[in-house]
């Protein structure tokens, strides 16, 4: 086993920018990730950590200027249990119960599941499916990005080696719905094979608007499948949208085999989920 890389543990978040300015750090938030990596059974060890979960500013859910925001260190069971969250986005409480168990809800975080880039991370589907931002700080200040671009490459982000994720803001729209599926060798305790996300806006005809369809576990990164959304874009969730909708994403999907699963089954139960939740908003 390597040696455990040295850690600081800043007591405010301008000590944390500090530490980042001088010499790039690994943060540190719940470690359910890293805590793994510094074994050296998974990926690279960090060199130095920095621990930043004495840092409460980068805590809480709130709902302001029109947008859910929720703290890079809110856990999922924080999330679990918002009432802004049941509210607002219920689909990102019901995300928060499906990963781990009692010990990694109470310790794992949001911000922590962006920046770690896995492309199995739960929640990053209903980021995208949502249009969130991540804001970013450092000490030459805070700037926004949006999911969609947040992940250019497998295991990647858009932060530079100065910056944390501070928050994640999902821009209220009044009739969204948003819609979450995971699929694992379990029911509970288990990394996805696939994981969905899939959002609209109903239209006083029944037809579906601004349509997103955000997946994981199917490429090196969380991905939008785009061309399935336009077949949905417009759409009612009728049996023949459905169909159409189903096709479209095993046609667009290029999934790997891996030691979880075959590219033909998450081709395959893809299809099937996108199809599984267009039904039951239809009701048929």
């Amino acid at each position: 086993m390597p040696p455990e890389p040295p850690v600081v543990s800043p007591r405010t978040l301008d000590e944390a920018y500090s530490v980042l300015s001088a010499l790039p750090h690994r943060p540190l938030a719940g470690g359910t990730d890293v805590l793994v990596q510094i074994t050296g059974e998974i990926g690279e060890t960090p060199e130095r950590l920095v621990n930043i979960w004495a840092l409460d500013e980068l805590r809480g859910i709130d709902v302001e200027d029109g947008a859910l925001v929720v703290g890079a260190l809110t856990t999922y069971a924080d999330m679990r249990t918002s009432p802004e969250v049941a509210q607002h986005l219920p689909a990102l409480a019901e995300c928060a119960a499906t990963i781990g168990a009692a010990q990694i809800q109470n310790r794992g975080t949001l911000g922590g599941n962006a920046a770690n880039a896995s492309p199995a991370g739960d929640t990053l589907p209903i980021l995208l499916a949502a249009d969130a931002e991540l804001v970013l700080g450092s000490s030459r200040g805070e700037r926004r990005v949006p999911a969609a671009a947040f992940w250019p490459a497998y295991r990647r982000t858009a932060l530079a080696s100065d910056e944390l994720v501070l928050r994640v803001r999902f821009p209220l729209a009044r009739t969204r719905q948003v819609r979450f599926r995971k699929v694992g060798t379990r029911r509970a305790q288990a990394i996805s094979k696939v994981v969905m996300a899939l959002a609209w806006q109903p239209g006083d005809d029944g037809a579906w608007r601004g349509v997103r369809v955000a997946l994981g576990s199917v490429a090196p990164t969380p991905v939008r499948a785009g061309a399935t959304e336009r077949v949905l874009e417009g759409a009612a969730p009728t049996a023949e949208a459905a169909d159409r909708a189903a096709a479209a994403l095993a046609g667009e999907l290029s999934p790997i085999d891996d030691v979880r699963s075959t590219a033909d089954y998450r081709r395959a139960v893809a299809s099937r989920v996108l199809h599984r939740l267009i039904r039951d908003e239809g009701g048929w």
